[in-house]
């Protein structure tokens, strides 16, 4: 009997014991290729000697040395190499062991740079309908997932969400792409109005939003605009990418496809690419100088902030990334959506194919013309994912793709070393899939 508290306690999972490339290797042999990188983490794959070595090095150096005492060269040089590519005016870096804590990290810090400033009004928060931000408190009270929110709301600070920018929902037929983008920016505008923008602190949302919708990109426009609204009334711009950054989507931060940069920005997942628990919160000199020329105490912390085991298995991670593994995304990604396209673009239960880079979703309905999805307790995304993994593939279905109940959707992000053979695979192993759902 298993003295391990699962993620679902009716499950039975496999133990998985060796990696090779892109393949996850179970006890009994069997071979899995990760096609959702876990949950978009594993961007080098299972095997990559030279984060391996990195790690082994720096334990045998230090592995662990608290922040409140000693700073790390594993953490000042990936902090350097981070800021000398991140857009705007992003400056300083705050390491963490995770996406959900660099949230955390972004909201109070936006609470405690408008508290240094005398702004002690603003504190609400206004992020998207069919978000998710990260499951401790604040991230999650942020998120706009309902099933996710919904029996811990009593617990939450309150937030305000406002419609996502997914064009296959919600662009009517009378109106361009770009006039749906600047319809639902506009919301923004509404809501803080509404608030009062005294009241304000932050506006947070996804570049490209991942698991709750599956890979929905914005439409041209969108960000530029919300980036004019939060410039405007003085609120700051926190952008997750948490999942679909690190070159995930073909760009190293995805926010520069869009043309803005925020105020903060939070990334993890594929910054440690699974090798260790690490995040960041990275933000702008003003930000910062706020609080050093304050009070001068950030008031929060972790103790594995920095961890300078993480940091070093980082810091090979990122240069590898920098150094023009990234640019393989953007045409294997085209690849793949190609791939997928001929595959499943006249499936009758696809409604729609998306994404940008290898970070693809494909959104399953009941019925394509009226894009209707099947009804929740069918469980389809849950079908397909059992179905995937029993033909060798690891794929991120998931419900509640339209509004946290209805709707269906699969997430793919394979790692970025994959190769034309691993896409035939990937379409291949979904082919089984969907033919033992449908």
């Amino acid at each position: 009997m298993s003295h391990v508290f699962p993620r679902h306690t009716k499950a039975n999972p496999p133990a998985a014991v060796s990696g090779d490339g892109c393949y996850i290797i179970d006890k009994s042999g069997k071979k899995y290729f990760d096609g959702s990188g876990g949950a978009a983490v594993s961007c080098l794959g299972h095997s990559d000697p030279d984060v391996i070595q990195a790690i082994k090095d720096q334990v045998d150096r230090i592995a662990f040395a608290h922040t409140g005492f000693f700073t790390t060269e594993p953490a000042e040089e990936l902090a350097d190499l981070l800021i000398e590519h991140a857009p705007g005016n992003l400056d300083r870096v705050y390491f963490v062991s995770g996406g959900s804590e660099a949230v955390e990290a972004a909201l109070k810090l936006a609470r405690q740079y408008f508290l240094e400033k005398g702004e002690s009004s603003r504190h609400r928060v206004i992020a998207r309908r069919q978000s998710y931000h990260g499951n401790t408190l604040g991230a999650l009270a942020t998120g706009g997932n309902q099933w996710r929110r919904e029996p811990f709301s009593p617990l939450m600070i309150e937030t305000s969400h406002i419609s996502p920018c997914f064009e296959y929902r919600g662009r009517r037929e009378d109106e361009t792409a770009f006039e749906y983008g600047q319809r639902v920016a506009n919301e923004l505008e509404t809501e803080i109005q509404r608030l009062g923008p005294e009241n304000v602190m932050a506006f947070v949302a996804e570049p490209v939003v991942g698991a709750t919708a599956g890979a929905v990109p914005p439409v041209e426009g969108y960000f530029k605009r919300v980036r004019e609204i939060c410039d405007r009334h003085g609120i700051l711009l926190i952008l997750d990418e948490v999942m679909c950054g690190m070159g995930r989507t073909g760009s190293l931060f995805a926010c520069e496809q869009d043309g803005v940069a925020p105020d903060i920005l939070c990334i993890a997942k594929g910054l440690g690419a699974g090798y260790q628990p690490i995040g960041a919160m990275l933000c702008t000199a003003e930000i910062y100088q706020a609080i050093e020329t304050g009070s001068g105490f950030f008031q929060h912390g972790h103790t594995y902030i920095g961890h300078p085991t993480a940091c070093a298995a980082a810091l090979t991670v990122f240069r590898k990334l920098s150094g023009g593994l990234v640019d393989r995304v953007h045409p294997m990604g085209e690849k793949l959506d190609a791939a997928l396209r001929d595959a499943f673009g006249q499936h009758p239960h696809v409604g729609d194919i998306r994404g940008r880079g290898l970070f693809r979703g494909i959104e399953i309905v009941e019925d394509r013309s009226g894009k209707t999805p099947f009804d929740p307790k069918r469980g389809i995304n849950k079908a397909l994912k059992k179905a995937a993994f029993e033909a060798g593939l690891i794929c991120y279905p998931m419900g509640g793709t339209i509004d946290g109940v209805n709707g269906d959707h699969i997430l793919l992000a394979p790692p970025f070393i994959l190769e034309d053979q691993h896409v035939d695979e990937i379409t291949g192993k979904l082919d089984q899939a969907f033919r033992a759902v449908f």
